[in-house]
């Protein structure tokens, strides 16, 4: 993700019209999914190995090779579904679309509502360690004092959300809509936090909700301008290194999702090995593994995600968040307190000096030293008490 949104005059919550039925939901994947799935896989049309010995050209073949052959034949969804199935989930119909979301109520007196909100190319996958342990934190080595309610929607047109139908999808609205999912659910009070895009639709949420929006906490500020008087500070350095490298090696994804991301989508939603090889690679870059995901996610966690993206066809669907949101979105000022987590492996670590004119009230501000982009997966632990943390003085 990469959100450099440029200014528009009218920063106005976009109107929402709505029903008010709340359906439960269950992940329930048919079996011709799975068998199509395994047939696709075994059918696959390989390229030739990459021409290095390294990740420099991209994903290796023989990785790919690996995983898909796992997924066709060692993967067990049925399991894994189950697994996903032990948390409360909704579909509610807001805007016309069809909005997927856990809900994970704790048994705690007085726990706060909270909003998480994943990325591209996360999904609610990304909290599966961290929703117990937040929801419940007495079972998990913790005070009931810190206890939330846990809300985890997923992205219109991500996982198992609708896809929208008409244009008009972008940051802002999404954030309008999860505004209206959060009073729907009888939560007139809350705090939120994203990573990715999720730290986009958080920040605009903050800015756009502060009635109802008590706090917000993120971990990614990509739309922040550099601001550099002098020699840079090491942290700013970092930032400079992170940015140069992003645009130079690592953003060939972004321009095609921002651009044609139909054109993008035929392939993805075809070809199961080209939809895993896709994400997989962003895994490798940016999360904090040591040179390969595995070393930091299990090879069942990595496809619990990639099979989000392929069970509901959203190749082009999550694709389209970029063409909606680049250009097109709102460089936001939010006034309400506000919270950063910097993980070292973060594709553009938050410099407090980029964005302290943009988020008027920073109240808090961690820094790590393990962790990277996908925080709540890679280091669950370590993110719950960050979130702990940030939002026990707005109980």
């Amino acid at each position: 993700m990469h959100p450099v949104l440029a200014q528009q005059p009218d920063d106005d919550l976009v109107s929402v019209t709505m029903g008010p039925e709340i359906r439960p939901f269950t992940i329930d994947v048919s079996d011709d999914v799975l068998t199509d799935l395994r047939q696709r896989l075994d059918s696959t049309r390989w390229p030739e190995a990459e021409l290095v010995d390294d990740w420099s050209q991209g994903i290796p073949l023989a990785y790919v090779q690996e995983v898909c052959g796992y997924w066709a034949d060692g993967y067990d969804w049925r399991a894994r579904e189950a697994l996903l199935n032990r948390f409360d989930q909704f579909v509610t119909e807001i805007d016309g679309l069809d909005l997927h979301f856990v809900h994970a109520r704790s048994p705690h007196e007085n726990a706060m509502p909270l909003l998480i909100t994943h990325g591209w190319p996360g999904s609610i996958v990304e909290f599966h360690k961290v929703i117990e342990p937040l929801v419940d934190p007495t079972a998990h080595g913790g005070n009931a004092e810190d206890a939330f309610h846990v809300i985890a929607p997923s992205l219109p047109g991500f996982g198992f959300s609708a896809k929208p139908t008409d244009t008009g999808w972008g940051v802002d609205k999404i954030a309008t809509v999860f505004a209206e999912l959060m009073q729907r659910l009888g939560y007139d009070r809350y705090v939120a936090q994203g990573g990715d895009w999720g730290s986009a639709v958080t920040t605009a949420i903050g800015a756009l909700d502060p009635a109802h929006c008590a706090a917000i906490h993120v971990t990614l500020a990509m739309g922040a301008r550099p601001i550099v008087d002098g020699d840079p500070t090491p942290q700013e350095q970092r930032a400079l290194d992170g940015l140069s490298y992003y645009q130079k090696w690592d953003s060939g994804y972004s321009t095609q999702q921002a651009t044609r991301p139909q054109t993008l989508g035929y392939g993805l939603v075809d070809s199961p090995s080209g939809q895993a090889a896709w994400i997989l690679e962003k895994f490798w870059a940016w999360t904090d593994c040591d040179g390969h995901p595995e070393n930091v996610l299990t090879r069942d966690e990595l496809l619990d995600n990639v099979m989000l993206y392929w069970i509901n066809g959203n190749g082009a669907s999550s694709g389209r968040l970029y063409w909606e949101s680049f250009r097109r979105g709102t460089r936001h000022e939010v006034s309400i307190p506000s919270g950063f987590a910097v993980f070292p492996k973060e594709i553009v670590p938050p410099v407090r000096a980029w964005v302290e004119k943009s988020f008027t009230d920073i109240r808090h501000w961690s820094k790590f030293d393990k962790g990277g982009h996908f925080a709540a997966f890679e280091v669950p632990e370590t993110f719950v008490t960050e979130v702990r943390s940030m939002f026990r003085p707005y109980r």
